[in-house]
């Protein structure tokens, strides 16, 4: 079920989606793990702090500041023996208490530090409700383990000294600490199981791709059901597949030994025959036969049973073009890169489709030019002559069994039709693809593109 939004909500999600979303299954998975699980930690902590914490701050902090306020009650009430207060005050309450008269108690307020208003804000709110009129003021120290409290009354100042833990509480951080261990570990495990899920899907869409390119990858499904279904799907499948070009290269083998055996039967019957205008056009016929079979056979046979290897382009170009250097007399340029020439595949098959792309620029250009380039992706090779060239609306058509180009590649100095259609059913067969395009010298570019 799609929702539609708006033509500009529309527009903005998908710009949203385009550049923030990951692209891989993995990361997009974590994602819905991760966010949930830090919403719920957040909310967690917010409830735990609003609730918790601050319900045993204040009253902790209350709690302080009344004892301070019974304290300063009871050396009201009995002047003369202050330590005997500082004494009941340090038993009782676990507080420190000085005592400065007025005339003293400047260099107490000059000698302290400033307070951390997350330590200290209810203890704060706590004595400006205990002590309305007089001046308060609290100070961290020895590295905010201690609490020095200041209450400045009309009679003379109040220095209390008591330990932070009397008005806070260290449980948040431990829920803190135990909600983040909890989220990482979940996290990791979330990783640890969705690395082997996507990884198997990963390894069954390589082995798609290899099998794809004619390469015979092993492939053993694993992970979760619906992986190993996919997978086994695919296993089935790609043994039908090899299965069906097996019988039908077994099938056209028998096919082409039935065939051949009456054509060279009636060679040898033509053979014996006066040589005449009408029988040498007889064995033309019957040549022609022969070679259209030929083409035939290569066409559908394809190199189904042939194992794929770690083939030398540069090496199988070089070696073609010489061939038909010392058989022409057409001007060639070949240009190379030599840091990646070799890709993994059929040689035959590719030297095959190579030696077609290659021999047709020798029939009909008089100067061609080769280009192997390549990069960290892709392999290109380009091959342009000057001869006739294709019409652009039939560039299409060519790469069809038996079509051929009436005008431009006749009958005399051609094949039957099936030279291109060889070279791009190897090369597609692949991972490629084969492109017509106009050559800078005038005739035809072929250009062939192979992933490395």
């Amino acid at each position: 079920m799609h929702i539609k939004f708006p033509g500009k909500v529309e527009s903005f999600l998908s710009y949203v989606k385009r550049k923030c979303l990951p692209k891989t299954l993995f990361f997009r998975t974590m994602l819905l793990i991760f966010i949930p699980l830090i919403m719920v930690q957040v909310v967690s902590i917010y409830a735990f702090w609003d609730g918790n914490w601050q319900r045993i701050g204040r009253r902790l902090s209350d709690n302080l500041a009344a004892n301070m306020a019974f304290v300063i009650q009871m050396h009201n009430d009995d002047t003369a023996d202050f330590e005997h207060v500082k004494s009941a005050a340090s038993a009782l309450y676990g507080l420190d208490v000085s005592y400065y008269v007025n005339e003293a108690k400047h260099s107490v307020w000059r000698e302290n530090k400033k307070n951390s208003p997350l330590v200290t804000g209810f203890l704060n709110a706590a004595l400006h409700k205990q002590f309305p009129i007089a001046d308060t003021e609290i100070f961290l120290q020895q590295h905010h383990s201690r609490l020095n409290i200041l209450v400045d009354t009309d009679k003379g100042l109040y220095v209390f000294d008591t330990s932070v833990k009397n008005i806070f509480s260290t449980s948040i951080f431990g829920f803190v600490l135990w909600m983040i261990g909890s989220g990482l570990l979940l996290f990791v495990v979330a990783a640890l199981f969705l690395r082997v899920q996507a990884r198997s899907i990963s390894q069954l869409a390589a082995a798609a791709e290899d099998f794809g390119k004619g390469i015979n990858t092993k492939f053993k499904p694993y992970g979760s059901v619906e992986v190993r279904r996919a997978g086994l799907a695919f296993t089935k499948m790609k043994e039908r597949i090899m299965r069906q070009i097996s019988e039908r290269t077994q099938m056209l083998a028998g096919v082409s030994h039935d065939l051949r055996t009456p054509l060279t039967r009636m060679k040898l019957q033509m053979a014996m025959l006066p040589d005449s205008k009408e029988n040498q056009e007889f064995v033309q016929d019957i040549n022609e036969m022969e070679k259209m079979l030929d083409g035939y056979l290569a066409f559908v046979s394809g190199e189904g049973g042939e194992k794929t290897t770690f083939v030398d382009l540069n090496e199988m170009i070089t070696g073609i073009i010489n061939k038909y250097r010392k058989s022409s007399n057409a001007m060639i340029r070949y240009s190379t890169n030599y840091d990646v020439s070799a890709i993994q595949g059929r040689e035959q098959a590719l030297r095959r489709a190579i030696t077609n792309i290659i021999e047709n620029a020798f029939h009909y250009g008089q100067t061609i030019a080769v280009k192997l380039e390549s990069d960290n992706k892709r392999l290109e090779l380009s091959v342009d002559d000057d001869g006739p060239g294709i019409p652009a609306d039939k560039r299409d058509e060519v790469f069809k069994a038996f079509y051929r180009v009436e005008g431009s590649r006749n009958k005399e100095t051609g094949g039957v039709g099936l030279g291109l259609s060889i070279a791009k059913d190897v090369i597609v067969s692949h991972g490629g693809s084969i492109q017509l395009s106009d050559s800078e010298l005038g005739g035809l570019r072929v250009l062939i593109s192979i992933p490395l």
